[in-house]
């Protein structure tokens, strides 16, 4: 089972943006908050993604498949009114590690995420200064609870 270790906190002040990449992303979710898995689609630019996430904080299972743009247009309208958009910022921390930086264009909410091969890892992880409060595991910031019109 494909499993992902990530953190996510608010964003303090914005990093220089230099040297990360910016993508558009919209996505939508058929599931809704209260259901024990996510099943989210995702456009991010010219590439489409079908995913089911279990429940979970820190650590929880992740199935991502690629799907082609047919595909997602004929599941959209199953998403309702459960979408975001936002542009993910995707850059490299002075340690290594890859950050993802979301700006939401439909509110004034800044969240960045980090990866990591293990739990004892992200324990161990040192967020710079740019990072805001930890939120990891608070479901108020979680994509399908900001999809469907609740949290932050």
């Amino acid at each position: 089972m494909a499993q992902e270790i990530e953190r996510k906190f608010l964003v303090a002040s914005l990093p220089d943006l230099g040297e990360a990449e910016a993508r558009k992303i919209r996505q939508g979710y058929v599931t809704v908050p209260s259901d024990s898995v996510q099943v989210r689609l995702r456009q991010k630019g010219e590439k489409f993604f079908l995913t089911v996430k279990g429940q979970g904080g820190l650590v929880r299972s992740e199935h991502e498949a690629e799907i082609s743009a047919e595909a997602f247009e004929a599941m959209w309208p199953s998403t309702g009114d459960r979408r975001i958009e936002k542009v993910r910022w995707t850059g490299r921390l002075e340690n290594g590690h890859v950050y993802e930086l979301d700006l939401f264009e439909d509110r004034e909410l800044r969240l960045v995420e980090v990866e990591f091969a293990s739990e004892a890892e992200a324990a161990a992880f040192e967020p710079p200064a740019w990072f805001g409060a930890d939120v990891t595991g608070n479901h108020a910031y979680s994509n399908n609870v900001l999809a469907s019109g609740g949290g932050a």
